[in-house]
């Protein structure tokens, strides 16, 4: 029951984003109201001309009648065949301007989704749901739903033949309606169950993937796909269940159409022969009944796509609330590097409590800074939030004066190299992936490839840099991780993050690391490096020392080595904090 409140509310509160695409398709729904209205009005011609051909024609023989109510026909036909297709095309391009304005959004939200949960929630999900939700826009559910608001007109047409033929129709339609109803409670919990059943074993897939190896090579292929066998089992159930139960209310509800249009032809007969009604009355009124009833009971046959629709509309609008895009980030002035953080608390997506805490400090720009610490101090998340991917809970994190989300996304990145601890190249040439899938300007690809120590094995590939990354074609470890300090490199950016760079580097990858930090203080690039190695940490200007997500050591590599050394020795030094660098 709270999911379906959720999902009601989030027509309510709808994303700004859903907000523009119905304003822009409002002239399309109207165009398509206006079209069902006219077609509903047509669908009145085979009545009329059934009751003019039993009660006129019939009665005088008139064939010259007859050949012109005929013509009248076969014309408003042709106006109704070109209305149904004016309104399907109509929802057509709407459906395809709703995917036009959303797809990109969403494909965002879907990374930003992916980032602020540390890689948990990485899916394609919401793409399926924007699928779902266009092809409903132009399935028979939302014809149904566009008729429906025309059954008046049935009705009141049978009521001009007698108030006992219309009586019974809103009798019928209510009996209906309330079988919509039914329909809804005794499958909208399964449904959801079944929905979540399949979203668990679709994540469950996806990380099996990513961990392929280590699932092949430890022999835990066959307990991870019982699992996920059982999760899709329960998903099937449900869809089970639901299908039946529908099925069952679609089939009575079809039976009760049926029989009611028979019932309605006996009372027709009844009135006809009382008088009260004439012959051709008699079939107009099944039919009548028949076309008022057709939408409710379309709607029951195809309400597993509306629900579908409901909830993948309800995931969408959830999404793109959580994760709008700022409307606030404007072009600033190009980045130096000078960061500034107060206080800082950063609790990423799912982890249990804080893991930086009250942290304070300042990198000037050009600075080479190492970040040191056990495991789980929190340097990887101080890395990512210095990134921008995780935002403080409290406190403020400053680039040049101005908070990262002041920024522009991509002009940001464009000032920014990362080298993450997981290495991922995408699927495209090694050029493609050194300039970021942007623009290929050779020479800048070529010096980010030599001050990565990479370029002369590149040349040495089949291809060079046009050697495509795919799966028949791989990398080692040390290799994909030269690379991509080679795209961290490109572009001379004004800050350049780097996390373990070293960890999969030969000496002769060593070496080239140590001559791109030296080349990047001749540039006075800003240099944040996690790392526990000597050499590297000798080439720092400064040094932080993070244990459980705060700051216990900060100052100049001398400072801290002495610091350390004094502890190690038992002498009670107090540390070098933060606010001393704000002097």
């Amino acid at each position: 029951m709270a999911t379906a409140k959720k999902e009601w509310a989030s027509f309510i509160t709808t994303a700004p984003a859903l907000k523009a695409v119905f304003k822009a398709s409002r002239a399309a729904i109207i165009t398509a109201a206006v079209c069902s209205l006219f077609l509903n009005l047509l669908m009145l011609v085979p009545t009329i001309y059934m009751l003019q051909v039993y009660d006129r024609v019939l009665s005088t023989g008139s064939l010259p009648t007859l050949l012109m109510l005929t013509l009248i026909t076969v014309f408003l036909f042709s106006v109704y065949g070109g209305l149904e297709w004016l309104r399907a095309q109509v929802l057509v391009i709407s459906s395809m301007r709703f995917d036009a304005m959303l797809s990109a959004k969403i494909h965002d939200a879907i990374f930003s989704r992916a980032i602020s949960s540390g890689g948990r929630r990485a899916n394609a999900q919401p793409l399926d749901d924007l699928d779902k939700v266009r092809q409903f826009v132009t399935g028979a559910g939302l014809f149904a739903l566009l008729d429906a608001p025309w059954m008046p007109i049935y009705i009141a047409v049978m009521y001009m033949f007698h108030p006992w033929m219309g009586g019974m129709a809103i009798a019928c339609m209510v009996i209906l309606t309330a079988l919509a109803i039914w329909n809804e409670f005794a499958t909208r919990e399964l449904l959801q169950d079944a929905n979540r059943f399949n979203l668990t074993a679709n994540y469950q897939t996806a990380s099996h993937l990513r961990n392929a190896e280590v699932i092949t090579s430890m022999g835990m292929l066959e307990r991870l796909r019982a699992r996920w066998m059982d999760d899709r089992s329960a998903a099937l159930n449900a869809q089970h269940e639901a299908s039946g139960r529908a099925g069952f209310i679609a089939a009575l509800s079809k039976t009760f159409r049926l029989t009611s249009q028979s019932l309605v032809l006996g009372l027709g007969a009844y009135l006809a022969i009382q008088r009260e009604i004439s012959p051709g009355m008699v079939i107009a009124g099944s039919i009548l009944l028949g076309r008022a009833l057709a939408p409710i009971d379309q709607l029951i046959a195809n309400w597993r796509g509306l629900s579908a629709a409901r909830s993948s509309y309800s995931r969408l609008s959830e999404l793109l609330l959580t994760h709008e895009e700022s409307q606030h980030a404007m072009s600033l002035p190009e980045v130096v590097g000078d960061y500034k953080l107060d206080k800082i608390v950063v609790t990423p997506d799912g982890a249990r409590g804080p893991i930086i805490k009250e942290l304070s400090m300042r990198i000037q720009s050009g600075t080479q800074l190492a970040v040191i610490g056990p495991s789980a101090a929190g340097k990887s998340t101080l890395v990512r939030t210095l990134l921008g991917l995780h935002t403080p809970v409290s406190g403020s994190v400053r680039l040049d004066g101005a908070e990262l989300n002041q920024y522009q996304r991509n002009a940001l990145g464009d000032a920014i190299g990362y080298l993450p601890q997981d290495i991922e190249l995408l699927d495209g040439t090694i050029a493609e992936n050194i300039a970021r899938f942007g623009f290929i300007d050779s020479e800048a690809v070529v010096k980010a490839a030599r001050r990565a120590g990479v370029h002369e094995m590149i040349l040495a590939l089949p291809n060079g840099y046009e050697s495509k990354l795919e799966g028949h074609f791989t990398l080692s470890a040390g290799q994909r991780q030269r690379v991509a300090l080679a795209r961290a490199l490109y572009g001379d950016p004004k800050v350049v993050i780097l996390d373990e760079p070293n960890s999969n580097l030969d000496e002769a990858g060593n070496a080239a690391l140590l001559k791109a930090l030296t080349e990047l203080r001749q540039l006075s690039s800003t240099v944040i490096i996690v790392t526990h190695r000597h050499n590297i940490l000798e080439q720092m200007d400064r040094v932080l020392v993070l244990v459980d997500g705060k700051l216990s050591l900060y100052g100049t590599r001398d400072q801290v080595a002495l610091a350390l050394s004094q502890k190690n020795n038992g002498a009670g030094v107090h540390p070098i904090r933060g606010n001393e660098v704000f002097a």
